[in-house]
């Protein structure tokens, strides 16, 4: 499918590609990884053709469709479902088409054109990817325009996975996701049938949704069979082999060298001294595999206050008067490390915000030490920074009572050295930026660290680091992350913030997980169900009063409506069945590869797991489809009892 043949390109003097070669066959679904600023977006530009290498080439198999995420989120009066629709230009075209007057041999084509592409069922696979992706079905008609520029990133994403295009690009497709809306990509991407590439700092998805990393490090491309656990064993354990062999080369230079050192001088061991010469010139150095050092994260610790840090009773949250939250009856102490779940919108921004002093509650009472000291990061301030201003200025002007060299020092415990501190804002990375803000939340040795998606800029081993520096932290922790491994490594308790109400949550994140996906099933039953008496409300309706032969009459009519309807009930009954079959089958085997114990014996067992999982994904996705398709013969066959009748 994608060719990527010695390439190399460069950026100013910097060079981020050099000899980079890599082979993607058709249907792989690929993580591409790789430090921040090492070249994955300029990759993605070549491959869309919006940039031109310096050398080598790039070969996408002919008259493959290749689409992205916009750039920039899309706008205006158009409701959402439509502009998700609109993605699909063959069909937009085509059904414009229909509203004219085409020839009868053209009107042939367009209808059977229409039928290949199953334009009939997108838009119940757009709504399907909306609900999906966060959208309730109220919203599907809501212009696009009116909603947040996160959730109009989120209509973006919709765009493109509703394109059924033969090669996939996504670059960090989490970034504007909730935990919630991150779950149901995982799935989506698992099942995808085309040729997937995603850049992705989330392990979770990494783990869950492709069965093929590409690492990109030092200007060249190698690719590693699994999913992201695999490639980092793999990996280490070519490390520790390069390391082995590198160490074994040293000694026999070594022990050649004596030899030579020895022997030269003498005439009866001249010959083979010039041997063993030339032994050390044919010794290729192994290069080493290079680590890059890790970015640090390392907060200041904070003295002891008295517990409890906060205690809230019966407060009420909001804004402008209306309350978002009510009923707060929640206790901080100094060795809590909580992390909030729920759906984006339900409020766990406000519940960072009220904890973190920036809004106070509307009703009832907070109470806090007089001392209390709290640091607070939300992904929103990156705006509030100062692109002329480098990290060192921003510090001085921050913590203006401390001494130039202090500040430096705690700039240099978040990786801003001499040279990084006296850079332009404007000049750092996303995952810089990300640093900065993190350190000046922790300027003043904060009791309680509020972090709100702290992660979504950072690389893979930024986001360790983090981890670390967070559970090694002497003060409280309150995480708002859609990173399940980063909250499953730091939060020992968890906060669900669903339904205007903040409530403990009795269990892991795979519970969460559990949670999600019953409700799930259960809202596309209610859905299912409400179907049902729909169709037989319009299959019984428009007939009332009359004697008891108009009764005996539509009792009759009623029966033979309920036989004749039988058989298609039990088409979407068995339909439901198979889904809930699916459903289990593929618990049973992510929860096979989320044991640890799988990854330490052969990895033969773990491919075959994978690729069942891959395999009752799309089985899932189908009978999913069969049981829409039967719920609306179903309904359709009710309705035109209906009209019969009429």
């Amino acid at each position: 499918m994608i060719h990527i043949n010695d390439l190399v390109c460069r950026m100013g003097a910097r060079t981020l590609l050099e000899g980079a070669s890599a082979h993607i066959p058709q249907g792989q679904r690929v993580g591409l990884v790789g430090r921040n600023g090492t070249g994955k977006t300029t990759l993605f530009r070549i491959l869309m053709g919006d940039r031109q290498p310096d050398g080598g080439s790039v070969t996408i198999r002919p008259r493959a469709s290749i689409t992205e995420v916009a750039q920039e989120a899309p706008d205006g009066d158009t409701p959402v479902l439509e502009c998700v629709l609109e993605a699909d230009r063959e069909r937009t075209d085509l059904l414009r088409e229909l509203e004219g007057e085409p020839s009868a041999a053209r009107l042939a084509f367009i209808h059977e054109r229409l039928a290949v592409i199953e334009a009939h069922s997108a838009p119940a696979r757009a709504a399907t990817i909306l609900c999906g992706l966060g959208f309730p079905p109220a919203t599907h008609d809501r212009p696009v325009g009116t909603f947040s520029g996160g959730w109009r990133m989120r209509v973006a994403l919709a765009r493109a996975l509703f394109v059924r295009a033969d090669i996939l690009l996504l670059d960090e497709p989490t970034n504007h996701l909730d935990l919630e809306a991150t779950l149901w990509l995982e799935s989506f991407l698992a099942s995808c049938p085309g040729t997937v590439l995603v850049i992705s700092h989330d392990r979770e998805l990494l783990n869950r949704a492709v069965n093929r990393i590409l690492h990109l490090e030092n200007g060249r491309l190698v690719s590693y069979a699994g999913n992201f656990d695999r490639f980092e064993r793999t990996r280490a354990e070519r490390q520790d082999h390069q390391a082995r062999a590198i160490a074994k080369q040293a000694e026999e230079r070594r022990h050649l060298q004596a030899f030579v050192d020895r022997f030269r001088a003498k005439a009866t061991k001249a010959r083979q001294a010039q041997s063993r010469l030339r032994r050390i010139e044919k010794l290729q150095p192994i290069a080493p595999v290079i680590d890059d050092r890790v970015v640090p994260f390392d907060f200041p610790d904070p003295d002891i206050l008295p517990p409890p840090l906060v205690l809230l009773e019966d407060a009420v949250a909001g804004y402008d008067g209306v309350p978002v939250l009510k009923g707060l009856n929640l206790r901080i102490d100094m060795d809590d490390r909580i992390a909030l779940l729920g759906a984006n919108g339900n409020g766990k921004s406000t519940l960072a915000k009220i904890l973190s002093g920036r809004l106070k509650p509307m009703e009832g009472s907070m109470r806090v030490p007089g001392k209390l000291r709290v640091g607070y990061f939300a992904q929103h301030q990156q705006d509030e920074l100062r692109e002329g201003e480098s990290p060192l200025q921003h510090g001085l002007r921050l913590m203006g009572d401390l001494a130039e060299v202090r500040v430096r020092a705690h700039l240099a415990r978040f990786g801003f050295d001499a040279d990084r501190v006296r850079t332009p804002v404007g000049n750092l990375s996303g995952g810089e930026k990300a640093r900065l803000l993190i350190a000046l939340a922790t300027r003043d040795a904060p009791h309680i660290l509020v972090l709100d998606e702290p992660t979504n800029h950072l690389d893979i081993d930024a986001r360790e680091s983090l981890m670390r520096a967070l559970n090694a932290f002497r003060g409280a922790v309150v995480l708002v992350s859609h990173d399940p491994r980063l909250v499953d490594m730091v939060a020992d308790r968890l906060w669900l913030v669903d339904g205007g109400r903040v409530s403990p949550f009795d269990g892991d994140m795979d519970d969460y997980r559990r949670l999600l996906l019953d409700r799930a099933r259960a809202a596309r039953r209610e859905e299912a169900s409400e179907s049902r008496e729909r169709a037989e409300a319009r299959a019984s309706g428009g007939v009332s009063g009359g004697n008891s032969g108009d009764a005996r009459a539509r009792r009759r009519a009623a029966a033979e409506e309920r036989t004749r309807l039988a058989p298609l009930r039990k088409k979407v009954e068995e339909a439901e069945k198979r889904v809930a079959g699916f459903e289990r089958e593929k618990a049973a085997l992510e929860a096979a590869l989320a044991d640890p114990a799988l990854y330490e014996g052969p990895s033969d067992r773990a491919q075959e797991l994978q690729k069942a999982l891959g395999e009752v994904a799309r089985s899932l996705a189908a009978a999913e489809d069969a049981w829409v398709q039967a719920s609306e013969a179903l309904e359709e066959a009710a309705a035109g009892s209906e009209s019969d009748g009429a």
